[in-house]
Formats: structure tokens, C-alpha cells, sequence
């Protein structure tokens, strides 16, 4: 197959295989092939990738900050990756760190993924925290954090299509697969090809066939091979390596999206304790990083620190790169939420978050089409979404409802999001500073941050996640930020009277009580910073929940406690967008090297200059979340730190480079206008 390296497939649900099974032992039907051999297929997984590829020796030596990176082709049931789990369990330092990535075109259902797996018992505690977060059957990148030092993303869909795509480098494969004369579709060229390009130099490879396709289009990318003695009944297999990988081509149409080199850290520096800061300071201190988090207020000060909020998105028709970063956000933060347990604090006995399900309202019979557009145009499996006809949208969400259409996401819901930055901030290695950042300087390799009492405060990189005011330093103040403000409204639900079983999102969102007190809004202000609580934007979110939840409002007039601005509770912040409503997640520009760069844009956007975009060394920003920052400040933060740390990224290439900070620049250069 031929595949532009930054063209994405479309949006889809992926095929589970249809299986039959042989003493608990796998058959695919499509491929007239066995996963694996029910008696020794963890024998033969040890021999086949694990010694071929010498990792108990290579684990044992390693002493990289980066993590070992495994590649495999074809997840399978997951055997060879929970083996190679094992072995490092077994052999690695206690500091060391383990990357597993694996392609699957036609991923298990779950309960076939823990049929299949309960044929090892020894591997039953494995085999359960990978069930535990198995994801829903959707092409894309998927990862999984199995343990503090294992991280598994799990590329679903077509193999070579995924390696093109993938946004890393790999020290050992598992080439494996059904044998290319059951599977020819995959064993390609250009497999091969993408295998090479995302190889770090030295990279090693091991797979059970000795094919002649096979050994031929490894020597074509450039890889050695050898015979070694196979396994069981099967006489020889491959291994070998590749010492110099080829250049990847990849960044050649958009240089400027080049990462800059990695350089490892000790110490980071993040300012701002919301959401965005909160969740980066605990992706690096998972990695062993020391992060002091510097807030001028306190945890969630800002605008995450809302009692409640709604993890929901809202996805584009025709799907694009953000609708896409956004649904990715959304089932790795369900994913993540779900490994969040709060401390043994007294507030610990109320959840950090509930996945009781969101339903999306259409407030109008053009939005319903939309959403039935979406529906036809991408079926995803209904455990990440469906449509909701009118007459079941009473039921669905528990409450009545008068709308012409809806879709339901049913594992995503609600958060605290200030009890979720306390308790993302209370772990080892993290120390909060209070202090109001005024100023960034370059000292030595690292940075010294100016604080307004006349201290300083010296680390080795900085991540800059303040919102709005994440441009007011000199690096970064030709970033395009809005503020916006908004508002939500709180009122005690008097007896007998109950909100919501699943948040309800329109034109805002209602969530279900939280103590007996309903959460509602927020309001939209635009280039608005005043965080002042007003009547205005009380009654605008009483307007709003009077024509998405009429029902309720009646019966809480009723029950003699109509809404007025005058009895409600609530809360005003101000949150941070960018002029394209996608976050900023990466590495910070030097904004005027990139217009001297590539000013030639400008005259012809097609003549693409061959030099690398400058960043500042070390500086990253994490910013312009909007409302919608539960999906995407937690893989925002994998974003960062997995660049920061020179590992696999967690998005597809042109996804990652779509977060880039340095996209307005370039769009504004194009335009011929300034940033």
C-alpha cells in the first residue's frame, strides 16, 4: 500500500476477527491461522522475540533516562508484549523504564482478549491490568499505562499505515504477524520501508518465518539478517538488525514541526497549578523527573477550579486534525481517570470523578442533522458513542427531555476538576511553590525564573501553563491567546427533587448533584477577564438549563424554589483559547527566527525552505484548553513529556504537529499577515 506519511484514514471503527477456539487457543477464521500454540506459546515467544532479540541482557544493562522502546507488528492476543513486560519485571534496573508499541488491524473484542489470556495463568496479574483498560475497537493511538515504568500505545489499524504515521523510534521489533502466506497483505515492502525510518541506529528484530519476501524486504530497507534456529517443529527464523536507519523523510514539507533535540532533565520548572499545569507536573514526576510547580494562588485557582465539571467533546461532522485530537483526549482521559485513586484525605470518600455517561442534546433540528451526519459519516462503536433518537432521550439520560436528536457517549462524565489537580499535585517528587512567575531568562543550559518577591528560581527546562497569561513573557508573547470568561450557577435541589443521572450537555452542560447541590452553565464571554460573579451571566445560565431541561426547572418551581440570580451559587474564571480552538501542547518557537526562515512562504507557500524550526531550548507551554480541558490537558501532558523524554509520542505525527505552538506563525506567514 502507498500512503502520504501525513495523510491520516478516515475516523473508523475497526473489524473484531471472528474466532474459533481450539482448547482455549485462538484460530482467526479470516486468516486460517492460530494466535498462538496452546501448549507452548509462551516457550515460544521467549525464544521467537525475547532471546533473538537478547533483551534479558539488553534490560539488565540498560541505564538510559529514555525508555527501552519494543515495536511489534500485530498485537495479537497480547502474549508477546505481557512476556516482554515479564522479562523486564525480571532483568531491568528499579530506575529503568520500558516502551511497548504495537500495531492491530483487527483488534479482540475484550471478553476474546480475556479468554485468550487466561490460557497463562502465570500471567493472570498482567493479563488483568491490560483487560482492565483495553480500548475501544477505533483506528488510532491508544496508550495504556500498565504500570509507573511500562507504558503500551497501542496503534490500531493497518500495520504499515500506523508505523508511517507513528512519532518515534524503536531499539528492538517483534516482527510477527500471520505468516506471510495466510497474511501477504501485510508482509509488503513498505512495511519494511516504515520499520527502517522509525529505527533507532543498532535497532534489533526478530520474527518466527524465514520467507523469502520476508528476508528480501528486510535487506531492501536495510537491515541485516541471519538464520538462527527456530522453535519446536520449525527448523530456522530471522533475526538481525539495522546499524544505520535511513533519514526520515517525514518533516520535509513542514521542517519547521522538527523536534528539538532531546535533552534529558532532572528538575522542570512548571508555572500554573490547573489542569494543564497539574496534569504535566504528574506525567513528568511518573517519569522520575523532579517537578516544582510554581502558582501564584493555588491548586485550580484559575479556571480549573470548579467543584464539577464535564468531560465531554464535541466532535466535527467531517472530521479534522482537532476533532481527532479531541476524541483521542477523550478515551485517553477516561482511560487515565480511572487510575486516579485520591488520597486518604477526608474528601476522598467523594470520587474524583463519576463515568456516569454524557448526553449530547441537538437544541435544533439543523444540529440534529449534523449529529446524524456524524453517526453515518463515522460509526464508532457504541461503547464510545451513539446516536439517541428522540423518544429514547428520556430514558437515556434519566430525566425528561424534549430534543430532536442526541448522541451519548456513555463512559465519559464528570470531575472534580479542582480535587483532581490537589490530588495530581500531591505525589513524590512534585513541590509546589507559591509565587507569581514575572520573567524567564536563559542560565547555562537551563532557565532561571524572575518571581515577583525578587527571588529566583533555577531548573533545567520549563513548562509555561498559565492560560491566558501564558504570553506574557517575552518567549511567548507573540502566541495568539483569547481570554474567555464563564460562569457556572449552583443551586441546593430542594427534597424530591433530583437533577440529572448522567450529564446533559447543549448549549452548557448540567451534571448530576453533587451533595445535594446542582452544577449548571457555563457561560461564553469572550475577551473577558473579570472574574466577578454577575446576575448577567446567573440568568444566562438559567435561560440555558429553562431550554434543555424545562422539566427540571418546572419542578424545582414547584417545589417552591424557582431560579433566579438571586438564590444561586457560583463561580466565574476565566479560561484561555487560541484563534483556532485547538490547544497549544508542545515545544515554544523562536517566533522571530521563524519568520526570517521561512518568509519565502509568503511569495509561494509551496517553496518549502530545508532548515529546521528553532525552538527555545527546554521551554514548552501547555495552554489555550478552553472548556473542553479534561479531554486534553491529560494527553497534552503525554504530548510533552513524551518529547521531552525522547520517546514514542502518544498521537499520530500530523496530530502532534497540529498541537504545535508554532502553527499560527507559519499560517500568518502563508497569509502574508503578522502572527
Amino acid at each position: 500500500m502507498t500512503q502520504r506519511p501525513n495523510a491520516l484514514p478516515p475516523l473508523a471503527a475497526l473489524t473484531t476477527p471472528t474466532l474459533t477456539w481450539n482448547e482455549g487457543a485462538p484460530h482467526a477464521t479470516a486468516f486460517d491461522d492460530v494466535y498462538f500454540t496452546r501448549g507452548d506459546g509462551r516457550a515460544e515467544t521467549e525464544h521467537v522475540f525475547l532471546d533473538a532479540n537478547h533483551l534479558p541482557e539488553r534490560f539488565a544493562a540498560w541505564e538510559a533516562a529514555r525508555p527501552f522502546v519494543i515495536g511489534e507488528t500485530g498485537f495479537g492476543t497480547g502474549l508477546n508484549m505481557l512476556c516482554a513486560w515479564v522479562c523486564f519485571e525480571q532483568h531491568a534496573p528499579a530506575n529503568a523504564r520500558l516502551h511497548l508499541l504495537s500495531t492491530e488491524k483487527f483488534p479482540l473484542a475484550r471478553e476474546a482478549l480475556e479468554q485468550a489470556l487466561s490460557a497463562w495463568p502465570s500471567l493472570a496479574d498482567y493479563a488483568q491490568v491490560l483487560c482492565a483498560q483495553w480500548p475501544a475497537a477505533v483506528n488510532g493511538i491508544h496508550r495504556l499505562h500498565l504500570t509507573e515504568r511500562v507504558t503500551l500505545d497501542l496503534h490500531f489499524g493497518d500495520t504499515t499505515e500506523r508505523l508511517m504515521l507513528l512519532d518515534g523510534q524503536v531499539d528492538a521489533w517483534f516482527l510477527d504477524g500471520f505468516a506471510p502466506s495466510k497474511n501477504p497483505d501485510m508482509w509488503q515492502p513498505e512495511l519494511f520501508n516504515a520499520m527502517a525510518a522509525r529505527s533507532r541506529p543498532g535497532a534489533t528484530f526478530a520474527t518466527f518465518t524465514c520467507a523469502g519476501v520476508v528476508k528480501r524486504g528486510l535487506k531492501a530497507a536495510g537491515f541485516s539478517w541471519k538464520k538462527v534456529p527456530g522453535y519446536g517443529r520449525k527448523r530456522e527464523m530471522l533475526a538481525g538488525s539495522i546499524e544505520t536507519p535511513p533519514a526520515d523523510q517525514r518533516r520535509q514539507p513542514t521542517p519547521w514541526y522538527t523536534p528539538p533535540p532531546a535533552a534529558p532533565a532532572k528538575h522542570v520548572a512548571v508555572i500554573g497549578a490547573g489542569l494543564a499545569g497539574s496534569t504535566v507536573a504528574a506525567a513528568l514526576a511518573r517519569r522520575g523527573i523532579q517537578v516544582t510547580v510554581v502558582e501564584r494562588e493555588a491548586p485550580g485557582a484559575g479556571g480549573s477550579g470548579n467543584r464539577q465539571g464535564a468531560l465531554y467533546v464535541k466532535l466535527a461532522a467531517e472530521t479534522n486534525h482537532q476533532s481527532r485530537v479531541y476524541l483521542a483526549g477523550l478515551l485517553y482521559s477516561q482511560r487515565w481517570l480511572s487510575q486516579q485513586h485520591p488520597s486518604t484525605a477526608p474528601s476522598s470518600t467523594i470520587p474524583l470523578w463519576q463515568p456516569c455517561g454524557v448526553v449530547q442534546l441537538a437544541s435544533s433540528d439543523k444540529e440534529a442533522r449534523r449529529q446524524q451526519r456524524f453517526i453515518e459519516q463515522h460509526p464508532l462503536p457504541r461503547e464510545v458513542v451513539s446516536a439517541v433518537e428522540k423518544s429514547a432521550l428520556t430514558d437515556t439520560a434519566a430525566i425528561s427531555i424534549n430534543a430532536p436528536h442526541g448522541l451519548f457517549y456513555p463512559h465519559a462524565g464528570w470531575v472534580r476538576p479542582k480535587a483532581l489537580c490537589e490530588h495530581l499535585l500531591n505525589q513524590p517528587g512534585i513541590t509546589l511553590h507559591q509565587g507569581d512567575v514575572t520573567s524567564l531568562t536563559r542560565k547555562g543550559a537551563g532557565w532561571r525564573l524572575q518571581l515577583a518577591d525578587g527571588s529566583a528560581l533555577d531548573a533545567d527546562q520549563v513548562v509555561i501553563a498559565s492560560a491566558h497569561q501564558a504570553n506574557r513573557f517575552a518567549q511567548t508573547v507573540e502566541l495568539p491567546l483569547q481570554s474567555v470568561r464563564g460562569q457556572i450557577s449552583e443551586v441546593t435541589l430542594p427534597d424530591k427533587v433530583t437533577g440529572p443521572h448522567r450529564v446533559v450537555c447543549a448549549g452548557g452542560y448540567v451534571a448530576p448533584a453533587l451533595d445535594g447541590v446542582l452544577t449548571f452553565g457555563a457561560s461564553f464571554v469572550p475577551n473577558n477577564a473579570s472574574t466577578d460573579v454577575t446576575d448577567d451571566d446567573h440568568q444566562r445560565n438559567i435561560d440555558e438549563l429553562r431550554l434543555t431541561l424545562p422539566a427540571l426547572v418546572e419542578a424545582l418551581e414547584l417545589a417552591g424554589n424557582p431560579l433566579s440570580p438571586d438564590n444561586l451559587g457560583g463561580r466565574a474564571a476565566v479560561r484561555a483559547a487560541s484563534p483556532d480552538k485547538t490547544p497549544y501542547a508542545g515545544p515554544v518557537p523562536v517566533a522571530e527566527a521563524w519568520r526570517a526562515d521561512y518568509l519565502l512562504l509568503s511569495k509561494d507557500a509551496t517553496r518549502v525552505p530545508n532548515k529546521r524550526g528553532e525552538h527555545h531550548s527546554g521551554l514548552w507551554i501547555s495552554t489555550a484548553h478552553g472548556s473542553r480541558g479534561l479531554a486534553s490537558t491529560p494527553l497534552c501532558a503525554e504530548v510533552i513529556a513524551s518529547r521531552m523524554c525522547d520517546e514514542p509520542m502518544p498521537l499520530e505525527a500530523p496530530l502532534v504537529d497540529h498541537l504545535h505552538p508554532g502553527r499560527r506563525i507559519i499560517s500568518a506567514i502563508i497569509r502574508g499577515e503578522n502572527a
